[in-house]
């Protein structure tokens, strides 16, 4: 099946020129489009207050996401909390990690993170059993993480300060599409929202991540490329490496 179009759940980048999707559309003769499959809404104080967390209990906090990282540091400057140079910061990736210099001094804080997985995170969280931690999160926060920190005795405040929306999508028509890129689980809700009856057949699905992985094979699709891998860092680098190698087949 020869790839002709390619539609990328994400914003079209400011720079359409610079991205490595336009790079890759022109070197192997397809066209590319952009469109965000969901929106993010924040949670305001006032919504946040009934559910009576205090920010101040914590000295530990979760991110696995940028978006926790924007909205924990909003909540709290909505709520008029000062974040202490104490706080612990653990991160599922060294990427959000480093995200964190946008809101503090990155040298100065106490910052851990794992690989990608959650086990790796969990690892790294056992070693600080007695933190008082909070999870910022969304409303779409999938299970697994605290599953497994309770199953490692880890005690940890779930907080919602932001929710996932599906955007309507039903003006594009899917079947265009030989390829679908996807990044996470509201991406994928998203898609099912819009057409429930949507079947994979022969369209090549690609997913950033393990939890957009297991998403995938929750809602009964099958994937064809995975990012990242050690060879693949980004999701432009996985897919060159597949279509290279149904180049090569031919």
């Amino acid at each position: 099946m020869k790839i002709k179009h390619i539609l990328v759940s994400q914003p079209q980048p400011t720079d359409l020129e610079k991205s490595p999707y336009t790079e890759l559309a022109r070197k192997y003769s397809f066209s590319v489009d952009f469109l965000k499959f969901f929106s993010i809404e924040e949670i305001k104080s006032p919504e946040f207050r009934k559910d009576r967390i205090n920010l101040s209990e914590f000295d530990a906090v979760i991110f696995t996401s940028r978006n926790a990282v924007d909205h924990y540091f909003r909540i709290c400057k909505e709520m008029r909390f000062e974040v202490p140079d104490t706080m612990k910061y653990f991160c599922n990736s060294e990427a959000i990690a480093l995200y964190l210099q946008k809101y503090i001094q990155y040298r100065k804080r106490k910052i851990f993170f794992g690989k990608q997985t959650n086990q790796d995170l969990v690892d790294v969280i056992k070693k600080h059993k007695s933190s008082k931690i909070i999870l910022p999160c969304s409303d779409l926060q999938k299970q697994d993480l605290t599953k497994l920190l309770d199953k490692n005795k880890i005690h940890c405040t779930r907080a919602v300060i932001y929710k996932t929306t599906s955007v309507d999508l039903t003006q594009i028509d899917l079947t265009k599409y030989q390829m679908l890129v996807l990044f996470s689980p509201a991406g994928i809700r998203s898609l099912f929202d819009n057409y429930p009856d949507f079947v994979q057949g022969e369209t090549i699905i690609a997913a950033f991540g393990a939890i957009t992985a297991k998403a995938l094979k929750e809602f009964g699709l099958t994937l064809n490329i995975g990012a990242p891998t050690k060879t693949a860092p980004a999701m432009s680098v996985a897919i060159e490496q597949y279509l290279e190698k149904i180049l090569k087949k031919k």
